[in-house]
């Protein structure tokens, strides 16, 4: 090995997958592998995953040594860096244990309350954490069109209407990136979301309430996530969406945001630090 073979090696991220093998944990790991930037030095899951013990890297046919465990703090020594894509509890309960040893945190987990982020907000004083609610470069760059949208239509007469689509298996709506979408558009034009937002219709429901924000969820098959915002006027309508086709795009994201910490000690980011989309 070259002294300059050795000075590239060295400075690859060390990364740790949770959820490995779940999905998007997978997409993940073939993401690394692929990478010239990372490499993978952990894989997670729960004690009870009947994965527990086995090769990670398997499902591509190239045998990594190293075997998928549900030993956090063995799994995190090994890491610079964790992505997870998990539960809120379980996030949470990783976060305590990389805050203190000193690991990064990428977070593309969705569905925490207003309680659990402040819990995040509190271990990013200790390790430094990108959170968003979606990883993908996509994505990011629709909420930067959808703040230039709310700001050029406010007080024009367009009514607002997200519409987002998940496969059959998804627990919480609406999803984390449409409640994004919404919040993004409210601070655009000066508002808060919890104000304006309608989550739901049924029945005699009377008039459109001026100013709202509504949102429709839609789950089925393995939709991997389409995202529409409807921009309703009179005599004409726009509209701005993105549409993921696999979780390529997700995982990305998730190792650009990887990069972004490498010199970062503390601190909460989103995906526009990441981006440079401020």
């Amino acid at each position: 090995m070259t002294a300059s073979t050795a000075n590239s090696y060295s400075a690859r991220q060390r990364v740790a997958v949770a959820g490995a093998s779940g999905r998007m944990g997978r997409m993940l790991i073939e993401a690394i592998l692929n990478s010239q930037d990372c490499e993978l030095a952990a894989a997670l899951d729960m004690a009870e995953s009947p994965a527990i013990g086995t090769d990670p890297c398997a499902f591509l046919g190239r045998p990594s040594g190293l075997q998928i465990e549900s030993d956090l703090r063995s799994a995190l020594s090994k890491a610079d860096c964790l992505i997870d894509f998990t539960r809120p509890e379980g996030t949470l309960e990783h976060l305590a244990v990389a805050a203190e040893l000193g690991v990064k945190v990428v977070i593309g987990t969705t569905g925490f309350s207003d309680e659990q982020k402040a819990q995040l907000a509190a271990f990013a004083q200790k390790t430094a954490i990108v959170f968003s609610p979606n990883m993908s470069v996509g994505v990011n760059v629709t909420f930067k069109l959808l703040e230039m949208a709310a700001k050029a239509l406010q007080n024009s007469g367009y009514d607002i209407e997200i519409v987002e689509a998940h496969h059959k298996h998804k627990v919480d709506a609406p999803s984390g990136t449409a409640l994004k979408m919404g919040e993004v558009i409210a601070e655009a034009q000066g508002t808060n979301l919890a104000d304006r937002a309608v989550y739901e219709r049924y029945g005699h429901t009377g008039e459109r309430v001026e100013n709202s924000i509504g949102f429709a969820t839609v789950r089925g098959g393995d939709i991997v996530g389409d995202h529409t915002v409807l921009f309703a006027g009179t005599g004409d309508r726009i509209e701005i969406a993105h549409k993921s086709s696999s979780r390529a795009g997700y995982a990305a994201g998730s190792l650009r945001a990887v990069g972004y910490l490498a010199d970062k000690k503390a601190g909460q980011y989103d995906m526009y630090d990441v981006l440079n989309l401020r």
